[in-house]
């Protein structure tokens, strides 16, 4: 990034752009639950990063400054078109790689067995992991993607939603007591089984 922002060449920007845009664009997707909302979010993004590189302090890691950046675009975008963020199920992403990615959330949560029957419900279950994290707060569900889906960690997260490592740590812990307790009440309402 300092290369970018001392010489301003482009094939260095095109380089940060082929570096990031598969991961940036998932998280995108994922929280924004909509693919077309996302790749808009992606090119402003990329568009900041343009016009904030004056401002990228040397040493800094490039990385959680980029998703902040993200982050703050697709809030915005989502004030703007007037809703709250959703995570898709059925979304392209959901299809080639969210399966596992919520099945490692699932896995916290339950056992697997094996058989078509049990391929079955975990598929549902998958599904309810899916709307469940789409109901969270949208603070303990923006850190909950940034740290298992994005694989961020704790120090990087801290940085790009302007928090300290220990609220990181309480906001996943609450995540994860609120989706259990979501889970018990499905299961007590013979909504999960």
């Amino acid at each position: 990034m300092r290369r970018y922002r001392e010489t301003g060449d482009e094939d260095v920007y095109n380089e940060l752009v082929h570096r990031y845009e598969r991961e940036l664009y998932r998280y995108l997707a994922r929280y924004m639950g909509d693919p077309s909302m996302a790749e808009d979010v992606f090119q402003n993004t990329f568009l900041q990063i343009h016009l904030k590189r004056g401002l990228y302090e040397d040493g800094r890691p490039f990385r959680p400054w980029l998703y902040a950046i993200a982050t703050h675009q697709a809030v915005d975008a989502l004030r703007k078109a007037g809703r709250h963020p959703t995570v898709s199920l059925d979304q392209r992403l959901a299809a080639s790689q969210g399966e596992s990615d919520a099945g490692s959330l699932l896995d916290m949560l339950v056992n697997d067995d094996s058989g078509p029957l049990a391929d079955l419900q975990a598929q549902e279950r998958r599904e309810w992991v899916r709307e469940s994290v789409e109901r969270l707060p949208d603070t303990l569900r923006q850190t909950l993607i940034l740290a298992y889906h994005q694989d961020l960690k704790y120090r990087e997260i801290a940085e790009i939603l302007k928090i300290p490592v220990g609220t990181v740590k309480s906001r996943l812990h609450a995540a994860l007591a609120k989706l259990q307790q979501m889970a018990r009440v499905a299961k007590r309402d013979g909504k999960e089984d």
